[in-house]
């Protein structure tokens, strides 16, 4: 039987961004696999470093569309420690908030999202419908759903009011009480069990040999996480655990994240009852007017626990109006790369969408 060549994306609905998948098949089985970034056209590290430092917030959040507040932590803290600025305690708080229910956000959508390449949407549709409840509180905090541009250099573009933080305790005691919902409909569905459980295996040696990390290396019983093994904002100051399991496969990849949600939940109140109510949520960052602020000499790596694993931010600055150097670690790369040419000769064709969307491959930072 002779190899055909398949094209999985960038126009599919199992692709997961502007990204495509070269594949060679014989039957139904994929003999090689080469993964096709670049059609997202931006070059984000070139852009920031001809853009102002405070004109860089609204370019950031597009290197990952489903959880843009980590680029915004992560430049904002990278200046911060350069500028060595305090940022007020009412805004870190407020920080770790954003950034948790944008993890629940993403996590709801990871695991309703599922359904799609399996057949199972009734979980596709709940998952965004409940997604949609979030996205509602970064509207009435920001004014926006997606791209939020909330978290700058120095703290929040703006308080959180007691309105929003009543919307947020009412929306996680919903969250909550649909996990049951989402546990029977998805974990404990014959098709899922079939179609994950062993399926698309990455082992401890697999994952820490490519640099794999979030879930995709917790699924192989390592407990790393950056908010517990390097913590960031007050991480430190709260309860909660890092779920692990040990079979590596498709299944625990997803599963993780549903177990995260109620951890997610947790720190969320903690902040919500922890953190001072006072006006002050920001301060200024280095010297000049607007956009065009100068922010001192020096270099600083930041990095945060996203939804994908170990994401950070190296930046340079030469004390000029712009970046001298911004790098991105995406989280992605390494399986979205290395893992699509390595791991995906030998599966089948329907395991392809099934990897992506486990192991959270994000184009934009691949095309960064």
């Amino acid at each position: 039987m002779g190899k055909t060549k398949l094209f999985f994306g960038p126009n599919h609905p199992g692709m997961h961004g502007n990204f495509s998948v070269h594949m060679y098949v014989e039957g139904d089985v994929v003999k090689k696999a080469r993964p096709v970034p670049g059609f997202l056209h931006r070059g984000f590290e070139k852009l920031m470093e001809r853009r102002y430092w405070y004109s860089n917030i609204s370019l950031i959040p597009r290197i990952c569309v489903p959880e843009p507040d980590i680029n915004e932590i992560c430049y904002a803290i990278a200046i911060e420690k350069i500028a060595k600025v305090k940022v007020p305690e009412r805004a870190q708080w407020i920080r770790m908030i954003v950034l948790e229910l944008a993890r629940i956000a993403n996590h709801i959508w990871t695991v309703g999202g599922i359904g799609g390449p399996l057949g199972l949407y009734t979980a596709s549709y709940w998952g965004v419908a409940d997604r949609d409840r979030i996205l509602d509180i970064f509207e009435a905090l920001c004014g926006a759903r997606v791209y939020h541009m909330y978290i700058i250099p120095g703290g929040v573009r703006k308080n959180m009011t007691p309105k929003i933080e009543d919307m947020i305790w009412k929306t996680l005691d919903y969250i909550e009480s649909r996990l049951p919902d989402y546990e029977n409909l998805v974990f404990k569905n014959r098709i899922v069990h079939s179609r994950l459980r062993g399926r698309l295996i990455l082992t401890r040696e697999q994952a820490m040999e490519m640099g794999v990390t979030g879930v995709g290396l917790r699924a192989t019983g390592v407990e790393y996480d950056i908010r517990k093994v390097d913590p960031y904002l007050f991480y430190d100051r709260v309860e909660f655990e890092v779920p692990t399991a040990t079979d590596g496969d498709a299944f625990s990849r997803v599963y993780l994240k549903f177990k995260e949600i109620p951890q997610s939940i947790k720190i969320i109140r903690q902040a919500l009852e922890k953190m001072p109510q006072v006006d002050r949520v920001n301060v200024p960052i280095g010297r000049g007017n607007g956009l065009r602020r100068i922010v001192p000499k020096g270099m600083a790596y930041v990095h945060v626990e996203s939804t994908r694993g170990e994401y950070g931010f190296f930046v340079v600055s030469d004390g000029k109006n712009k970046p001298y150097r911004v790098a991105v670690r995406g989280a992605s790369y390494p399986q979205g790369l290395y893992g699509i040419e390595k791991y995906l000769p030998g599966t089948r064709i329907e395991d392809v969408p099934i990897w992506l969307a486990t192991m959270d491959v994000c184009a934009p930072e691949i095309d960064r």
